[in-house]
């Protein structure tokens, strides 16, 4: 690290924080890394005999653990028991990913570890929860989503799609726990304290979902797929397919957007504004829409789109997405040693 670098980061707002991540994978590495990228120090605490990533993916391109400290323990021995201790003197923040019952079967529960190092924040992240029949049940994504109603709710009219596992996993988890232990932290400087955060990625997957029940109360939404507003059911709000097969996304969901999307696409005077939200109009506008698309290229519908609120993106994938210029100058990607997301909060000095 250069001078500039160690400058910076002594400038960032959780520099000077320890942290300790138990081995994990998912969601409780991104919240490691989210912590790391904020200043914080963190070291990995993983088994002697880690098989590492496998054939997915090379140390080198493991994103989410970049710039950590490995350190290799057995928390089955006494010895490495001990020597996790020791670097728990020293932290502020501990974060697993366990299963109910798994540290406190190590010998960690919450109660001796509060005990011998009373200003600890611990925040712990488990799949399915700490009670109920699937508490001890293994799950990835694409099953919490399936619990939470998420999984059911987006897709295509006949079947669900799981949208990666950025929903569940990371959304949901991930940011549920952050929230949670930076919130104890804060706690922490009132009253001295640190304390114990525990949720889980099915309780982050629901925590995502209140707006939908507040709409279904509300009679503004039913639980089919592409049959609401934002499943796209909507004429202005889905995608649509181009020329050179390639996909713009057009999200205009308010009057003014979507008259200035009609503009765009030279159907302001055949397709009534007014019409928008009038149900009885959407087969034929969507049918008209899709022609107007499929007439230029996806690029060619981007740049018309650039200087005007029309909501109409480019559907790029993750490679274009880390080479277009906006994003870039946003410094939202870098480019070496291979193309990744890049910072994603400013903590620039006071200008």
């Amino acid at each position: 690290m250069t001078d500039a670098q160690r400058s910076q980061s002594s400038e960032l707002p959780l520099a000077g924080l320890a942290v300790i991540e138990l081995h994990a994978i998912g969601p409780v590495p991104f919240a490691g890394q989210l912590l790391r990228s904020l200043g914080a120090e963190v070291v990995r605490v993983s088994p002697p005999d880690d098989p590492g990533l496998g054939v997915a993916m090379r140390p080198e391109h493991d994103v989410l653990n970049a710039g950590k400290t490995t350190l290799h323990l057995n928390l089955k021995d006494p010895d490495g028991l001990e020597a996790l201790h020791a670097r728990l003197a020293r932290a502020d923040l501990l974060i697993e990913g366990f299963r109910p019952g798994v540290l406190e079967r190590l010998g960690l529960a919450p109660d001796t570890l509060a005990a011998r190092h009373p200003r600890l924040v611990i925040g712990r992240l488990s799949g399915w929860g700490s009670t109920g029949p699937l508490a001890p049940r293994a799950g990835h994504d694409i099953n919490y989503l399936a619990m939470a109603g998420v999984l059911n709710a987006v897709g295509t009219a006949g079947q669900p799609l799981p949208p990666l596992n950025l929903v569940a996993d990371f959304g949901g988890g991930a940011m549920h726990l952050l929230v949670g232990v930076l919130a104890r932290l804060v706690r922490r400087g009132i009253d001295g304290r640190g304390g114990v955060v525990e949720t889980s990625i099915l309780a982050g997957t629901v925590g995502l979902t209140g707006m939908f029940y507040g709409l279904l109360a509300g009679a503004a939404w039913n639980l089919g797929r592409e049959a609401n507003l934002l499943d796209g059911a909507r004429p202005f709000y889905r995608v649509y397919r181009c020329a050179d097969d390639r996909f713009v996304a057009v999200g205009a969901l308010e009057p003014k957007f979507w008259r200035q999307l009609l503009e765009l696409l030279g159907l302001d005077g055949e397709i009534d504004p007014a019409d928008q939200y009038r149900e009885a109009s959407w087969p034929a506008t969507a049918e008209r829409l899709a022609r107007r698309f499929g007439e230029r290229s996806r690029d060619e519908w981007a740049a018309l789109a650039e200087p005007v609120d029309a909501c109409l993106s480019p559907v790029l994938d993750f490679l274009e997405a880390a080479r277009h210029p906006h994003n870039l100058a946003n410094r939202l990607y870098r480019a070496e040693p291979f193309p990744q997301p890049g910072a994603v909060l400013d903590f620039a000095p006071d200008r």
